[in-house]
């Protein structure tokens, strides 16, 4: 993979709300579910959920940058000083060694031992007696490092989102599993199923990786823990006044639209909108005046002796 610093299109210096925000808004323009024509798009996504696990995370960015781990989070081993390392095998945290003969002039199995442990941070696993009266040396801390994680992505409902609920996922394998999703998931949120994965002969299985998208409300648009709406009411609704129904995400409530509402007003319910840390947030009701399908002579005629008697001019400011 890529740096993930290019990735997201962010240097090194970044602050973590800078990396946050550029990751948030790569993984809205690249995101599968907007770009269905795109048959690389779900690659761009899985690489930005990638990159943003590694620098986007403390401790796994301070490793990074000191190149403890590489771009998809497995271990780097530099090698002894000098060049010429011993062979192994990479594993998650560390490798596994075998040292294998006898001991050097003048050192026996302990000073060796002590060496290696100096080098390795005391991760031997000990000395047995090898072959020729030798000592054998072994660090074992897991085996090969592969990656046996599968990403997939979900899309769930705006009400899935805020309530929780179960859906059903398909893996690329084919198999299907039903999913938990926690109440109050957010765009771009993972879940992790462990040992659900892929799975390699003598290593733990791998995990899944479940990306969430929150699809398109036919008429609620997010707006971070705020929702916005946009309410039609009628021409007499507008001048009289009145009570109109507006819908939320639990039951519908009652507003009171002043006399003479504009077209654009907009009114704030309070607590109305998605949960948040530490409270819920609120539902911005946008006014809309919608007039009647058709042509209606009663109403023309209306309007045209109200021009005449109550002429003004709504766009005298603009010049």
């Amino acid at each position: 993979m890529r740096d993930p610093y290019e990735v997201l299109g962010v240097p090194r210096s970044a602050t973590a709300a800078a990396i946050k925000s550029a990751y948030r808004k790569l993984a809205k323009k690249h995101h599968p579910d907007s770009n269905k024509n795109d048959p690389k798009a779900a690659e761009r996504f899985a690489e930005l959920n990638s990159a943003n696990e590694i620098i986007g995370d403390e401790d796994k960015r301070k490793q990074f940058d000191r190149g403890e781990i590489d771009a998809e989070g497995k271990p780097r081993f530099q090698g002894f000083p000098g060049g010429g390392g011993p062979r192994g095998r990479a594993g998650p945290g560390g490798f596994e060694y075998s040292f294998r003969g006898g001991a050097g002039p003048g050192q026996g199995a302990g000073a060796f031992e002590d060496i290696l442990n100096s080098m390795f941070g005391g991760g031997m696993r000990g000395a047995r007696p090898g072959a020729g009266g030798g000592a054998q040396f072994e660090f074992d801390t897991g085996g090969i490092g592969l990656d046996l994680d599968v990403n997939v992505a979900m899309s769930v409902s705006l009400e899935e989102a805020v309530k929780g609920g179960e859906k059903r996922v398909r893996l690329p394998n084919g198999k299907e599993l039903n999913v938990k999703i926690p109440a109050g998931v957010i765009e771009g949120q993972q879940i992790r199923l462990r040992g659900q994965g892929e799975t390699a002969q003598g290593h733990p299985p791998g995990d899944l990786l479940i990306t969430i998208s929150i699809a398109a409300h036919p008429f609620f648009k997010v707006d971070g823990a705020d929702l916005r709406i946009e309410l039609p009411v009628t021409l007499y609704e507008a001048v009289l006044g009145g009570k109109v129904r507006v819908p939320t995400l639990g039951n519908a409530v009652e507003l009171s639209v002043p006399k003479n509402t504009s077209s654009g007003r907009t009114f704030r319910l309070k607590g109305k909108g998605l949960p948040r840390s530490g409270g819920t947030g609120d539902l911005f009701v946008t006014i809309r005046i919608m007039l009647p399908d058709g042509n209606d002579a009663e109403l023309e005629a209306l309007m045209e002796k109200w021009r005449d008697q109550h002429p003004y001019n709504p766009r005298s400011g603009l010049g």
